[in-house]
């Protein structure tokens, strides 16, 4: 359930967004083409929402069905609406593989005659392990959240680090309450530079 590559997600909306901007009075302004491709994205969102209502019937028999298979009633109070309720939280929970980074970024970029180094920290995240289809915090995301960070800003170097609780540990499996997961991701200046991604490490660290 990991955040996919935008050029992956929806090859209609990745176009050249970032790249068309043009500079009027010192702030950016989106050209016509680059409208256009917004309004495509408008248009590819509208289609995805109406296809997740059509499927929402599979979905909520699927988990009636599960549920069943538990040895649960399902047409007991409590469950009543439980499928159906499931059903539009596994969209949502999953709705990042019809999103692309320029959706998220919303057009909020802009040009800044800056070339240190900028950290932003303690930022929470959430995704759904594709073993087990439980939350965990971080993990696999690492590597795309950099690339994705690499891939609308080209900055000369971008670092990702990320301490994990994997809920697959916690709830089942070992059932290690207190485990953390660290990953990291380095690309540029932070891969090729080892003082940069010492510094980089130290900060993060300590402060």
């Amino acid at each position: 359930m990991e955040y996919q590559k935008a050029t992956e997600m929806n090859g209609v909306c990745n176009g050249k967004i970032v790249n068309e901007f043009q500079c009027r009075n010192g702030f950016s302004e989106l050209s016509i083409e680059a409208k256009k491709a917004a309004l495509q994205c408008n248009h590819e969102k509208s289609r995805k929402e109406s296809e997740d209502e059509s499927k929402l019937p599979a979905l909520e028999a699927a988990y009636t069905t599960i549920l069943q298979g538990l040895g649960e009633n399902t047409d007991r109070q409590g469950l009543l609406r439980t499928p159906l309720r499931a059903a539009k939280a596994m969209q949502f929970l999953t709705k990042g593989y019809h999103e692309t980074i320029y959706d998220i970024l919303n057009d909020a970029i802009f040009d800044e005659d800056h070339d240190e180094m900028v950290i932003v920290k303690d930022i929470d995240m959430f995704s759904l392990c594709e073993h087990h289809l439980v939350p965990f915090f971080g993990k696999r995301l690492t590597k795309q959240i950099a690339q994705a960070i690499s891939e609308a800003l080209q900055p000369a170097g971008v670092a990702v680090v990320i301490e994990a609780a994997h809920m697959c540990m916690v709830m089942r499996g070992v059932q290690k309450m207190n485990s953390r997961t660290v990953t990291s991701a380095m690309l540029g200046v932070f891969r090729e530079d080892p003082k940069t991604r010492e510094e980089f490490l130290a900060l993060t660290k300590n402060s």
